[in-house]
């Protein structure tokens, strides 16, 4: 019988993972994928806390991860199949088994677009990138595409003016969605019903082919690509009927990451974050696990960890 079971070992799982198990909080982390998710794939990251100068996102998590099973954490890699989590023993199946604890982290972040670009995956931290906050700073006087139809497409090149020298702007359909005033963006030029077909490069991002709205291609050069298409959803298909979730899928969830089912938290992208970064993922799995230990000690209130 574990104290909590965490699923997901990204940056809210692995960060979770710390506070619980420095609380003395026997900890179980299940992750099916640690070295695929969105941050084990980044190439560099150089805004991250404490971090100097720039490291690959593996080797953060790597590091995190660490950290956890320094303190006591313990670390599984199988499937999970299903959950039952509406007694008061929280029950996880799994591959491999089944695991039982006393409450439960749900940090499984969000699934990728169920197609991509060719050339998309294969180029992911190489010049394809899905965060201009992230990293944006790399392509300081540079070319860059984004594709994107929505108002986040708009904010992202919005974010990556600042750094880039010219963005050429993609937008599949006549218009952008939920935006009715598209203000003038510094270096970028809108292209409207061009339609992505493939980014190039071997080993770096070196150009898009597009089809123009008016049914001829053309390969931009550019280096690199950021990607905002719709598609991506929370991880949250294993909770369907368990656990309160949003009209898209995400945790409804308080202040404090704790759900309406008790034992049952949330952090990271499961639930509806202002921004997608490692730092908020990792502050939610603090949190989360603050909550965790003020539950499994009926504690009045949240104990922060000075010490």
């Amino acid at each position: 019988m574990y104290d909590v079971i965490i699923i997901g070992a990204g940056p809210a799982g692995a960060s979770a993972a710390i506070y619980t198990a420095r609380g003395n909080l026997k900890t179980l982390v299940i992750d099916k994928a640690p070295n695929t998710g969105a941050l084990a794939i980044t190439h560099k990251i150089a805004n991250y806390p404490g971090v100097i100068g720039a490291m690959s996102g593996k080797e953060l998590l790597d590091t995190m991860r660490e950290q956890a099973k320094g303190f006591g954490a313990e670390f599984i890699q199988t499937t999970i199949t299903a959950v039952d989590v509406e007694d008061e023993t929280k029950v996880v199946f799994t591959a491999d088994g089944m695991y039982e604890g006393k409450s439960i982290i749900i940090a499984t972040g969000s699934k990728g677009r169920n197609r991509m670009l060719p050339g998309e995956e294969n180029l992911l931290g190489r010049g394809v990138s899905t965060c201009a906050t992230c990293d944006g700073a790399f392509f300081e006087g540079k070319t860059v595409a984004v594709i994107g139809d929505s108002e986040e497409a708009l904010e992202e090149a919005q974010a990556l003016s600042k750094f880039a020298e010219k963005i050429h702007f993609v937008v599949p359909r006549p218009e952008l969605q939920g935006v009715h005033h598209t203000p003038e963006i510094p270096g970028t030029d809108i292209l409207y019903k061009a339609k992505p077909l493939e980014v190039l490069g071997t080993n770096k991002v070196e150009g898009l082919r597009i089809r123009t709205g008016v049914g001829t291609e053309e390969v931009l050069e550019v280096d690199g690509v950021f990607v905002f298409l719709s598609g991506s959803k929370p991880g949250t298909d294993f909770l369907q009927g368990q656990v309160p979730l949003d009209e898209e899928g995400f945790m409804i969830l308080d202040s404090s990451m704790q759900s309406s089912v008790p034992g049952v938290f949330g952090a990271g992208e499961v639930r509806r974050t202002p921004v997608k970064q490692a730092v908020v993922a990792a502050a939610d799995g603090a949190i989360a696990a603050m909550a965790v230990d003020k539950f499994i000690n009926k504690r009045a209130q949240l104990i922060p960890q000075y010490k």
